[in-house]
């Protein structure tokens, strides 16, 4: 909800920066009531509002409260509790503000996340009586993860204290101390009483002993953040339009500018186009620069694909392509954020699978007491690794604040959100007009042809669990029933393609990376790749899952210690070793076995062909084979 302010107030004023400030606090500690009073002493409240608000109070036979003002919902005033984000324009002598206000129950800190994530500075109140709680930490702690330096405090209810200078002095040490264990200096501690006015907008007799600004000075002397224009170009692309001849791509520029004769790179695919025309309603084409905030649409020099999720930038200053990102995120969730767990993030108007692969310290931000890394409870900070199941582009948040903030999602309910610290193995676009040729036939086409879909079955076990023998057997099955699988066995592969990687953990990874990206690209071209690699590493697997996106399959080749002693690492039986597990070149002792495969066998207890079937059935289930020729039609 936004509250209009007077017509005068919103005069046109080129040289008056516009800020956007958050308000946040306990429940209960006074932040409309606060909100209320600044409109009010900044003379920005619609004429005749106050009146109203007033006579429908008495007709009620409850008292007038400040915060009536910004409470617009009828359950709002019932509760006494703010559940939404309003924000309101009004004026200080030197700034326009928006002015957010959050809400501050535990319940609702889902709305308050999406209301400081716009804010350049932040208001944070505390009640005098109660002084600094948990809530209140958490609050400092929020405004620090989504990059906000700019904080006022504010004591309020001082009328409750009689106006303690001592009272005053101790919370603003406590909160000071906290605040700058965050690396947030305090722009200014300030006593007041909202519902009074005393520090809103004047200093007055009871607040004698304080000299410092009031909160409408404070908020004057807040900063804006740089300007969104003067970034760089991103686009973010929300849909793609076919008009007449034309294929306009339409989306909102988070920040920089764009105009028609622009050379762009479309991320993550790195593609390079020039902006043909940019395309308003009912004029077309449009003329000049367009600017931060504008949704436009706009027409390529060529006929590439784009698709929503993609980020526009201008060449030579485009985002990071990346599937791994480093982020310090906020949780939310009942359940606590584990490492190995799989979410769906969201990134702009891209969304993806993705899974933890790490998270490091945790905290409470209550307490600021670190954990073990091992699980980010809720209401609690971590920093976290995520492997994503495809490419998106992104930027650090100190780079860009509007592509480097993200939302984690689980079973469609927002369960956490943070900033974007660094973007890993990604590349610049290259400079070179380099545009991947995809296949002539449709993925319908080949799948009709086959009866199958695409996919990547990924083999894992211990050396001699019969890995290979089951791949092998299942090659075969697949080729009779019309299929068209390939087999990519691990060793195979080294002595050829990755014969120049040794067994060092990176060159390991690397072996598998590999694997995963040949796999996929089959998959994707509706062959089933089937690969056999011990591939000990769930870091490694969970990268080659990410790479495949939802064709993987992993298949879990659970085959106990003692039985694989007595087969060679082809899966053939032979004499017993001595010595234990067999370590074929430093493996079997390092082996993470799979925590979720899609299937698991154990070649102790069943035949080749039972495997098989098991795998067969499997498939079935997951749509990946087409047993009913009806089905067919799904898929072209």
């Amino acid at each position: 909800m936004t509250i209009a302010v007077p017509p005068a107030s919103l005069a046109a004023d080129a040289v008056r920066p516009l800020v956007r400030i958050v308000i946040v606090g306990h429940v209960d500690h006074g932040k409309s009531t606060l909100v209320g009073r600044l409109l009010h002493e900044t003379g920005s409240l619609p004429e005749g509002k106050l009146e109203m608000l007033k006579a429908v109070s008495a007709r009620r036979g409850m008292p007038f409260e400040w915060s009536f003002l910004l409470d617009a919902l009828q359950t709002e005033r019932d509760q006494g509790i703010t559940i939404d984000t309003t924000q309101i324009r009004f004026r200080t002598p030197s700034r326009d503000v928006v002015l957010i206000d959050a809400p501050g129950h535990a319940e609702f800190l889902r709305n308050m996340i999406t209301g400081a994530s716009q804010a350049d500075g932040a208001v944070l109140i505390i009640d005098a009586l109660e002084g600094v709680r948990d809530q209140t930490r958490r609050h400092g702690y929020l405004l620090q993860l989504l990059g906000i330096k700019q904080v006022a405090v504010v004591v309020n209810k001082m009328d409750r204290v009689e106006f303690s200078a001592a009272r005053f002095g101790d919370i603003s040490n406590e909160i000071t101390a906290h605040l700058t264990s965050l690396g947030i200096t305090p722009t200014a501690v300030i006593p007041i009483s909202a519902r009074e006015g005393d520090g809103v907008a004047e200093r007055t007799d009871n607040i004698a002993w304080y000299d410092g600004p009031t909160v409408v000075e404070a908020i004057d002397k807040l900063t804006p953040a740089q300007p969104l224009d003067a970034l760089p170009l991103r686009l973010a692309v929300q849909a793609i339009y076919k008009f007449d001849d034309r294929r306009i791509v339409a989306g909102r520029i988070e920040s920089g500018h764009l105009r028609a004769g622009d050379d762009i790179v479309i991320m993550p695919a790195g593609k390079i186009a020039k902006i043909k025309t940019v395309e308003g309603w009912p004029v077309t084409p449009l003329a000049g620069a367009f600017g931060a905030g504008r949704s436009v649409g706009i027409t390529l020099d060529r006929e590439l694909f784009v698709e929503r999720g993609d980020v526009i930038g201008h060449a030579g200053n485009a985002p990071r392509d990346t599937r791994r990102l480093r982020a310090r995120i906020f949780w939310l969730h009942d359940q606590p954020l584990t490492a190995g767990a799989s979410v769906l993030v969201r990134l702009g108007t891209r969304e993806t699978r993705a899974n933890v692969v790490a998270i490091e310290k945790a905290v409470d931000p209550g307490d600021l007491a670190s954990e073990a890394a091992t699980e980010i409870k809720r209401n609690h900070v971590g920093e976290i690794d995520l492997s994503l199941s495809q490419p998106v582009a992104a930027d650090p948040a100190d780079n860009n604040p509007r592509t480097g903030r993200l939302v984690i999602e689980i079973n469609g309910r927002i369960a956490g959100g943070g900033l974007v610290l660094s973007v890993d193995s990604g590349q610049r676009a290259a400079t070179a007009d380099i545009v991947p040729v995809e296949s002539a036939l449709l993925p319908g086409e080949r799948a009709a042809r086959y009866r199958h879909n695409g996919a990547v079955l990924w083999f894992t076990g211990l050396p001699g669990s019969g890995k290979t023998t089951i791949a092998r057997a299942l090659e075969r099955r697949l080729f009779d029933r019309g299929g068209s699988p390939i087999l990519l066995d691990g060793d195979t592969l080294r002595a050829g393609l990755n014969s120049d990687l040794g067994f060092s953990p990176a060159d390991r990874a690397e072996n598998i990376r590999r694997l995963g990206e040949i796999a996929a690209h089959l998959a994707a071209n509706g062959h089933i790749a089937i690969v056999a690699a011990v591939s000990p590493g769930l870091a490694d697997r969970a990268a080659a899952r990410r790479i495949a996106g939802d064709r993987f399959r992993e298949i879990h080749v659970a085959t106990s210690a003692e039985v694989c002693e007595q087969r060679d690492p082809k899966g053939h039986y032979a004499k017993a070793r001595s010595g234990g597990l067999p370590n074929f070149t430093g493996i079997g002792n390092d082996y993470q076995p799979p925590t979720a495969s899609e299937l698991v066998l154990d070649t102790a207890g069943l035949s080749v062909g039972e495997a098989v079937a098991q795998v067969e059935t499997m498939l079935a289930q997951t749509d990946v084979l087409i047993e009913d020729p009806a089905d067919l039609a799904a898929h072209i």
